[in-house]
């Protein structure tokens, strides 16, 4: 049976080591890093997930601004606010909650936000950044948990055979890079890739961001793999993965389970990003 990788306890020694280093920022220079979270309209889930991110803030001594915005917002009024955060000297990380209500641009809002204070990593400067291996980009959250999870394994990833199910910009690609850059061998699955279980069993690594419910099977699986399962899906009322759990877990070495796998490493690679941007502005060695 594979280990379990649980990241809820990864994720909440993360905000320990976080937490200590910014009381040491706090005891130097008074100053702290500042995220400002921006929510136009009222998506249910949307809200949920802003209070998450003001109170993992509030836990390790960030300090956070929440701009709620009607969702009659205009583009015009939209943008002014992130100009306006951009000129912030106080706020380090900018993040605007997707999806945005109809009729607002969301590719301008996000390009609009400064590529310095872009901790969700979706500025194309930063995307182009982690392509041509520059060191001073941000990562979109999620593909930066799953690298962490790895890494916190005791793996070395150099030389391994890595697959990534899914070539979303928001997790496959970037996740896909980041793994080339620890010197990984990469293959990208989707959905016309021919003889997907060929590839899928030949990975080292294997990582799930499809958003199909439990599609990949135990047979999919190298005996001794570490499978990562980004996928969140409601099926009869219950949260499950990409990957089929239980056959998965009889060929894996370790294995992230959903709920509690990925998906609480997101806002705390969210959190580590704004100490990084605060570190960058105030000229302090990373």
């Amino acid at each position: 049976m594979a280990q379990l990788i649980d990241g809820k306890q990864i994720a909440g020694e993360i905000r320990q080591e976080l937490a200590k280093e910014i009381a040491s920022f706090k005891e130097k220079s008074s100053k702290v890093p500042g995220l400002a979270v921006v929510l136009v309209g009222d998506d249910p889930a949307s809200q949920v997930y802003v209070s998450m991110k003001g109170k993992a803030c509030n836990e390790v001594g960030i300090y956070s601004e929440e701009h709620r915005l009607p969702a009659n917002t205009s583009q015009e009024e939209l943008l002014n606010l992130i100009d306006d955060l951009n000129a912030n000297e106080r706020i380090h990380g900018i993040l605007v909650q997707l999806p945005l209500p109809k009729g607002l641009d969301e590719k301008e809002v996000l390009h609009r936000i400064d590529p310095k204070k872009d901790v969700d990593g979706f500025h194309p400067v930063n995307v182009g950044k982690l392509v041509i291996g520059e060191e001073d980009c941000f990562v979109a959250c999620t593909p930066l948990g799953v690298l962490e999870l790895v890494k916190r394994q005791g793996v070395d990833i150099s030389g391994k055979k890595v697959v990534v199910i899914g070539r979303s910009n928001i997790v496959g690609k970037p996740v896909a890079h980041l793994f080339l850059k620890e010197n990984a061998t990469v293959t990208i699955c989707h959905s016309r890739t021919q003889s997907i279980m060929e590839e899928t069993k030949t990975a080292d690594i294997l990582i799930a961001a499809v958003g199909r419910p439990e599609l990949v099977k135990g047979d999919w699986v190298k005996s001794g793999a570490i499978v990562i399962d980004v996928g969140i899906n409601r099926v009869d009322g219950k949260l499950v993965g990409d990957v089929d759990f239980e056959e998965a877990s009889a060929k894996a070495s370790a294995i992230t389970p959903v709920p509690g796998g990925v998906g609480p490493m997101t806002i705390a690679m969210l959190l580590k990003n704004t100490v990084t941007s605060f570190k960058r502005f105030n000229g302090i060695d990373e």
